[in-house]
């Protein structure tokens, strides 16, 4: 399958914010899927950008895929790593090559800036998505356990406030 792959701009802004939700609802998230096109603004194109996104796009047709990522730091080695964040290929367009091509796109960028590896998160019933990282040679991390906290309990913390839920 032809297609390009380029930076997104400020102009792409409302594709972003279509592929973010075609992704959260493929993992059946969509209700999670709260951003604002001013948010996603902000986010990659503001005074401070905290992340980044490039887009796969087929000709004569509004992007098709995304790789949205940011970066990490790892103090033990003063280097970065790339944190991807959301890789979606819309669903007409998978098989093609465009997944492969924006995590190749990923990994050169990451080795051209010296950054250790690149991280990502995938659900556990994703198996197509599960298949096809490990034919890339990703592996999975068997000795650490991914830990969020937010809503309430972040408050309480951040008020030196405990919250035993």
């Amino acid at each position: 399958m032809n297609f390009d792959l380029r930076e997104a701009t400020p102009g792409d802004i409302p594709d972003v914010l279509r592929l973010v939700r075609g992704l959260a609802r493929y993992e059946k998230l969509e209700h999670e899927a709260v951003a604002t096109e001013a948010d996603f603004h902000a986010a990659l194109f503001g005074a401070q950008p905290r992340g980044y996104a490039v887009l796969a796009c087929v000709s004569g047709r509004p992007p098709v895929g995304l790789a949205l990522w940011y970066y990490t730091f790892s103090t033990f080695t003063g280097r970065a790593d790339m944190f991807l964040e959301d890789l979606f290929v819309e669903p007409a367009f998978r098989g093609g090559g465009i997944g492969l091509g924006l995590l190749r796109h990923l990994a050169r960028r990451a080795v051209a800036e010296k950054c250790r590896r690149i991280e990502w998160r995938v659900l556990n019933w994703n198996q197509p998505s599960i298949d096809f990282y490990a034919r890339l040679g990703a592996t999975p991390l068997q000795d650490w356990h991914v830990r969020q906290l937010g809503g309430a309990a972040l408050a309480a913390l951040a008020q030196g406030e405990s919250n035993h839920g």
